[in-house]
């Protein structure tokens, strides 16, 4: 049964933007290769982070809504953990 969540991850603001829409698109690629589907995604653009994350004082922001299974959104989670241009995300279950 797939479950509705929404993440919202920061990528580094290094990247060119051609490799962010690489990321986006990847991220979204796990989603449905593992079975669930992939709603909304919105590119927020370069915005100010609250505090300083690896001395750097801005992200990427991008925000997703996805539909699938606790496993697939547990693995998306680690997937994210182990990117390097990511700097921090976060998932969270929408139809509670």
């Amino acid at each position: 049964m797939a479950t509705a969540y929404e993440i919202c991850y920061i990528l580094r603001p290094t990247l060119e933007e051609g490799d962010v829409e690489t990321r986006v698109t990847q991220f979204a690629e796990q989603v449905t290769k593992n079975g669930g589907s992939v709603g909304n995604v919105e590119r927020m653009g370069k915005r100010r982070l609250a505090y300083e994350i690896d001395d750097l004082r801005e992200g990427y922001y991008v925000v997703m809504n996805f539909a699938s299974d606790a496993a697939n959104a547990k693995e998306l989670e680690r997937q994210m953990k182990l990117s390097e241009d990511v700097l921090r995300s976060m998932v969270i279950r929408t139809d509670a």
